[in-house]
């Protein structure tokens, strides 16, 4: 059963994760390619239009290599919008909206990432690193202050003797490679912490939708929510989420310890062996702080924004009308299931329905008018009327439309002299003066007033252009006079 259990839960994993829908994905290694580039790096969020614009030219350059990609980049952002690789939110700089990774499709580009560049494993500095966690746990969570006490005392010990060493000379500075592996190893585990701030806000966004369903899903008399809501708690900042993350916001912010790091940073920078890192290497090195710091104040705007949401939401009564709006639509839902075993949906009813007369669309498909765009590029030319030739009137119809008095005369003239007569007989003495206007024109006259035999038949005649052309049809015959 255990394993039967979990496959089932791999199952439901497999049908609602957005990022094993994105590993399984037709197109993976194009969406995962692009997304990490543009979206990936310094920049995690960007205006739609500018990333369209990127995509698009990545995407004329990918059709180049042989790849089909038949929609355009808007086209792609709205199958990835859907798929939930990509998040959309109103642009808080300009009237627009940006584009960022998903939690799940930076899991994803994460992982594939690994796979195509996997890094050595750094068992030295990892066991390290676990090593001193492990210790600092065992001396913080041990509750005889004895036992704590002679364990720092240890350290002390060890932090002396290393000093005597480093004085008289036996203990020298690592080498490079062995600084290297932990300065990458650093790298690494700092590449995840900024993943994690859309992970949190996503966490935030799920527990502002859930406060609010409580509140309108709630009785009057058990509005537990709205009392707490009224008498000032803050749910977002009081959950487990929240203060989680004004701890870590704190330890962040904390001057001192930027201080430290800073010129923990600036000390590691000046090593010669920092040479041998990648530019992005040491850019990230050097922004990890700022980073962390600029990704922690969105996140603190983004728990105040719905705190503040919340309190109005309630203050100004407005889930007192969701309230109503709620009952009447599960009162329709009920009305429905008791009449669906009498009456079909699509059975006609009796009652109108005024909708709106506002039609909605997209904000993408508003365009700002150009005059300049209808400006005339050249002076318009003026003509003194004249008077109209009627010949010249007549050429222009017969461009446009098929002369059926002549060929109702060309018809009835061949049929004076022989009781019936097909299409080819017509147009072998009196030849298409339309082209092929002049063609059809018979075959619409025999299909109306006519004959079909099942024998073919070839008709021959001069297009306008004096070139010769023939078809094959069914025979079309005329047995008597046409109008």
């Amino acid at each position: 059963m255990p394993a039967v259990a979990q496959v089932l839960e791999l199952v439901q994993l497999a049908e609602a994760d957005a990022a094993w829908r994105l590993l399984r994905a037709d197109r993976a290694p194009v969406i995962a390619g692009l997304l990490a580039v543009h979206l990936g790096g310094d920049e995690r969020r960007i205006d739609s239009e500018e990333l369209y614009e990127r995509l698009d030219a990545d995407l004329e350059r990918l059709r180049a290599q042989g790849l089909t990609l038949p929609l355009s980049a808007k086209g792609y952002c709205a199958e990835w919008r859907a798929a939930g690789f990509l998040v959309r939110r109103p642009s808080s700089e300009a009237r627009g909206e940006t584009l960022e990774l998903s939690p799940d499709a930076i899991a994803s580009v994460r992982f594939l990432q690994g796979r195509a560049a996997p890094r050595s494993s750094v068992t030295e500095s990892r066991l390290a690193s676990l090593a001193a966690q492990v210790r600092r746990l065992a001396i913080d969570t041990d509750p005889d202050a004895t036992a704590r006490i002679a364990l720092l005392e240890d350290e002390i010990e060890q932090i002396e003797r290393r000093i005597a060493s480093l004085r008289s000379g036996d203990e020298v500075a690592i080498d490079a490679d062995r600084a290297l592996e932990r300065v990458r190893d650093v790298l690494a585990q700092a590449a995840d912490v900024p993943d994690d701030f859309a992970r949190v806000r996503a966490e935030f966004e799920t527990l502002n939708a859930s406060l609010r369903a409580k509140i309108v899903e709630s009785d009057v008399s058990q509005a537990a929510v709205v009392d707490e809501v009224f008498r000032g708690i803050d749910h977002i900042s009081e959950s487990d989420a929240g203060r989680s993350f004004a701890a870590f916001s704190q330890l962040v912010l904390d001057p001192a310890l930027g201080a430290a790091f800073e010129a923990d940073i600036r000390r590691i920078l000046d090593r010669s062996f920092v040479r041998e890192l990648t530019t992005d290497e040491r850019r990230a090195l050097r922004g990890f702080l700022t980073t962390l710091k600029g990704r922690s104040a969105e996140i603190h705007d983004v728990i105040t924004m719905f705190a503040r949401a919340l309190r109005r939401y309630v203050q100004s009564q407005d889930y007192q009308r969701d309230r109503v709006l709620r009952a009447l639509l599960r009162e329709a839902q009920h009305a429905g299931v008791a009449a669906a075993p009498h009456t079909r949906p699509w059975a006609p009813t009796s009652l109108t329905l005024d909708l709106s007369a506002v039609s909605f669309s997209s904000i993408g498909a508003v365009e700002a008018f150009d005059p300049a765009e209808f400006d005339a590029t050249a002076d318009v030319p003026s003509r003194d009327a004249a008077i109209a030739s009627l010949e010249e009137l007549r050429a222009m119809a017969r461009e446009t439309e098929i002369d059926f008095d002549e060929l109702t005369l060309n018809i009835n003239n061949v049929l004076a002299d022989r009781p019936s007569c097909t299409v080819a007989d017509v147009l072998a003495r009196f030849p298409a003066t339309q082209g092929v206007g002049s063609v059809i024109g018979l075959l619409a006259i025999a299909a109306e007033q006519g004959t079909v035999d099942d024998e073919p038949e070839l008709l021959a005649w001069e297009g306008a252009d004096g070139v010769a052309r023939s078809a094959l049809v069914a025979a079309h015959r005329f047995t008597g006079a046409v109008i």
